[in-house]
């Protein structure tokens, strides 16, 4: 995608989950569509009540009154606790925002091997997974079958696909066989990777090469500091966390490769985001196989126990989630990491837009500043589709982001 399109080095979240899709699918700042933090913090106060207001129509929605097929994969996180179940109501459900399709997930996380799905409202009732293939497969798959199925039947009507893959939040689960690709690549520790990254990130031209690599955190340990069951342990964690995301990049590739097999994808305008915050720091220091009884109940793990058992890690009876450097070394060159809006990075994540009938200068770096609230007016402007004023009866309040077609 970045050899045929432009990359963003200057895109912004913020900073978590939440927010950060109600914005991007709004165009409103996340506070002015209630959702200043995720949906299970909820308070009653003004704009923390998660409950997005019929004044602020998602992209789906004004997409699909103006003639597209809309449909989402994968995890939804915008509708609050005590409205996701089959119970409903379900105005806050992909298919109460103007998706007319949805197959994934409600709520901040799911398990990829024993994943408990919805369809449209209905609870998934049949088993998509295998022992080598978990959820991101059956995503791709689902998508993928939509695209033919909205082909055959409506060949010349334009659709717009909302992907959003719950990797690599945790559980950070993968394939035995993708997690073996990696082993070995971290052992030299979160101090060295970061050297690395930075490295790299001056030679790719990311960052300006008289860029200043930010010191570590005093709440951080040093590498060299860990014990060799430690090292040993957290290592495997990051070789996990490398194969969940390698193995979802290649789902997103299947769909990229069968929009390109049906003629579709030169004319296709694909956003790619990493990410919807910096990397996560929730693993603590020490990273936890069970995140769930680790915030629930503070249970910590034992690294000289784990480091008899590291082929479990990543498999179905592991919940787990790096340790919080690992999360420090993602975040290169910045300082911090997910749920910290006051450092770059918890919130600055790399973006490609790709679009080869209409870009024209592939593979080079943008740095104006984007942020997720630019998201839908840039789909509006593409799409030559006016922001309604009144939609489904209601005026819409303002749109706060600006179209980034202008860095084409």
């Amino acid at each position: 995608l970045a050899q045929n399109g432009l990359k963003y080095n200057a895109f912004h979240t913020t900073a978590i989950c939440s927010p950060t899709r109600a914005a991007l699918l709004t165009g409103r700042n996340h506070h002015a569509v209630a959702t200043g933090t995720i949906v299970d913090a909820a308070t009653g106060y003004p704009g923390y009540w998660s409950i997005i207001p019929k004044s602020a129509a998602t992209v789906a929605e004004i997409l699909k009154d103006n003639g597209y097929n809309t449909a989402m994969f994968g995890k939804h996180h915008n509708a609050p606790n005590w409205q996701a179940s089959a119970a409903g109501p379900f105005d806050l459900w992909p298919t109460g925002l103007g998706f007319e399709y949805f197959f994934g997930f409600m709520g901040g996380d799911n398990n990829q091997w024993n994943p408990h799905l919805y369809r449209g409202i209905s609870p998934v009732r049949e088993t998509v997974t295998t022992a080598d293939q978990p959820l991101d497969h059956a995503l791709a798959d689902e998508a993928i079958n939509w695209v033919h199925n909205q082909k055959a039947n409506a060949p010349d009507k334009p659709f717009f696909l909302y992907y959003a893959p719950g990797s690599t939040h945790a559980p950070q689960q993968a394939p035995a066989d993708w997690i073996a690709k990696f082993k070995g690549w971290f052992d030299q520790g979160w101090d060295k990777l970061r050297e690395d990254s930075f490295a790299r990130q001056k030679a790719m031209d990311v960052i300006p090469a008289d860029t200043t690599l930010t010191p570590r955190p005093a709440e951080l340990p040093a590498w060299d500091s860990l014990s060799p069951a430690e090292q040993k342990v957290d290592a495997r964690f990051m070789e996990v966390y490398a194969a969940m995301l390698a193995y979802q990049d290649a789902q997103i590739g299947r769909i990229l490769d069968e929009l390109k097999r049906m003629g579709q994808l030169d004319n296709t305008f694909v956003i790619f985001i990493e990410g919807d915050n910096g990397a996560s720091g929730e693993g603590t220091l020490k990273g936890t196989i069970d995140e769930i009884g680790m915030l629930a109940n503070k249970v910590e793990i034992d690294p000289e126990d784990l480091s008899h058992h590291l082929d479990a890690m990543g498999g179905p009876h592991t919940y787990e989630l790096y340790p919080a450097g690992w999360a420090w070394a993602m975040d290169t060159p910045f300082q911090w990491m997910k749920q910290i809006a006051s450092h770059f990075g918890g919130m600055r994540n790399g973006m490609v837009m790709s679009w080869p009938n209409r870009i024209k200068h592939g593979g080079e770096m943008r740095t104006q500043f984007g942020h997720v609230v630019d998201i839908m007016p840039t789909i509006l402007e593409a799409t030559s589709i006016q922001a309604p004023t009144i939609v489904n009866g209601e005026k819409q309040q303002r749109i706060d982001g600006v179209s980034l077609l202008y860095t084409f």
